[in-house]
C-alpha cells in the first residue's frame, strides 16, 4: 500500500502526517537513537553523611554504674520511656550536664560532649548514646503504593529502591516507567522498570530528609487497539514499553475473518498537527516475518494501533477522522498526568 502524506497547508482541517514502513532497519535505527536508561549524575553521586540528630529523635544514653542517670524512669521500664527527646530547638536536657544542644551533631559528636561535662560530677563517665526511635529526618512518598506511610532516615542509609519496597507497589495501579523523586526543587523522573536491568540502579540511589517520592498511576499509560481485532480496546500497561506484537495479542489477536492480508498502522500524534506531521508506521501483517519484527517494535502510551483498512481513499478519510481524536487523547493524558503528580506531591 503506497501512502502518501497530506501536504495541503492552506486547509488547517487537513492532519498532515508520514508513513514510516516498519522494517529491520527501521527497528535497529530506532533502537540506536534510544539513549540506555541512566540515572541523572546529580542523584548517583550524592552519598549520605554520618547521620545527625535532629528535633523529634529520642535517645538512649546509658551511664554505666549510674542506674540513676540511665534509667529514671526505673529498670524495669522499656527503654522508650527512660529515651530523652530531641525538643523542637534541638536541644537535650540530661542531670549535671544540663541543656545540650544535640541537633547537628553525630552521635559519637554528642557523646563525647556528654562525657565531658559528666566527667565534672563522675569520675572516668562510661558514656553509650544510641537513637531509639527516628522523627526528625523524613522522606514522603505518594501515588501507587500500598502503603505510602512516610519513611524516616536513619544510622542506616535508605536507598530509593528500599524505601519503594517498604512502601509496596500496587502492581494493578502503578506505571513503572515514571518515578518522581523530587529534591531540592528538582524533578527527577526515572523508569524503574528500565533501570531495573542496570548496573547502577535505584539501589544505587541514596534517600536525604526533604525528598519526596510519587509513583505515577497508570491509567492514562494507555495504547488505544482498534480496527480488525478480536476485542478493541483501550490498554493499559504498566512497564516502559509495550510491543506491538504484546498489544495485539492483548486485544485478542487479528480478526482472522476481515484482518487477512491487511495491514496494521501505528498512529503517534503530536501536539500541533499544523507545525509538524504525524508519525504513522506502517507494518505489512500478509508478510512471513511481520510479527517477528513486531515483536521488536514498542509501542508507546497515547499510540493508537489499527488493523484494517483496504483502501488508500478509506485509509485517507479514517487517518482525517482519527489523528486529531488520537492527538485529543495525547494531549489530555499528559495534562492529567500533569495534573496529578502536582496534586500528589
Amino acid at each position: 500500500m503506497n501512502l502518501r502524506a497530506s501536504a495541503d497547508n492552506s486547509n488547517p482541517d487537513v492532519a498532515h502526517f508520514k508513513v514510516i514502513p516498519i522494517t529491520p532497519r527501521q527497528i535497529a535505527a530506532d533502537q540506536a537513537a534510544t539513549p540506555p536508561p541512566s540515572i541523572p549524575p546529580a542523584l548517583i553521586s550524592y552519598q549520605p553523611e554520618p547521620y545527625r540528630i535532629g528535633p523529634g529523635d529520642s535517645l538512649y544514653i546509658t551511664v554505666w554504674d549510674h542506674p540513676e542517670l540511665t534509667s529514671p524512669a526505673g529498670a524495669q521500664q522499656q527503654a522508650l520511656a527512660n529515651g530523652r527527646l530531641v525538643r523542637p530547638d534541638g536541644t537535650l536536657f540530661y542531670p549535671y550536664a544540663g541543656l545540650l544542644q544535640a541537633a547537628g551533631k553525630t552521635v559519637e559528636e554528642l557523646r563525647s560532649e556528654l562525657t565531658r561535662r559528666l566527667a565534672k560530677y563522675v569520675p572516668s563517665p562510661q558514656v553509650d548514646l544510641t537513637i531509639i526511635s527516628y522523627g526528625s529526618q523524613k522522606v514522603t512518598l505518594g501515588g501507587a503504593f500500598v502503603s505510602a506511610a512516610p519513611q524516616f532516615i536513619t544510622v542506616t542509609p535508605l536507598t530509593l529502591a528500599q524505601a519503594i519496597g517498604t512502601a509496596n507497589v500496587n502492581t494493578t495501579q502503578a506505571d513503572l516507567s515514571n518515578v518522581v523523586l523530587s529534591r531540592d526543587g528538582h524533578d527527577y523522573h526515572l523508569d524503574m522498570d528500565a533501570l531495573s536491568g542496570v548496573p547502577k540502579g535505584m539501589q544505587d540511589i541514596y534517600l536525604k530528609g526533604g525528598d519526596r517520592v510519587f509513583l505515577s498511576y497508570n491509567d492514562n499509560h494507555e495504547v488505544y487497539v482498534v480496527g480488525e481485532v478480536v476485542q478493541p480496546q483501550a490498554l493499559r500497561f504498566k512497564t516502559s514499553t509495550l510491543t506491538l506484537t504484546q498489544a495485539i495479542g492483548r486485544a485478542g489477536g487479528l480478526n482472522q475473518d476481515t484482518a487477512k492480508g491487511k495491514a496494521v498502522y501505528v498512529i503517534r500524534g503530536v501536539k500541533n498537527l499544523q507545525q509538524e506531521p504525524s508519525e504513522i508506521y506502517q507494518l505489512d501483517a500478509s508478510s512471513p516475518d511481520a510479527f517477528a519484527m513486531a515483536s521488536q517494535f514498542p509501542v508507546r502510551a497515547g499510540d493508537v494501533v489499527f488493523v484494517g483498512a483496504a483502501g488508500v481513499a478509506r485509509w485517507n478519510r479514517f487517518v482525517s477522522q482519527l489523528l486529531p481524536f488520537s492527538t485529543l487523547l495525547n494531549n489530555t493524558s499528559n495534562t492529567r498526568l500533569t495534573n496529578e503528580q502536582t496534586n500528589q506531591l
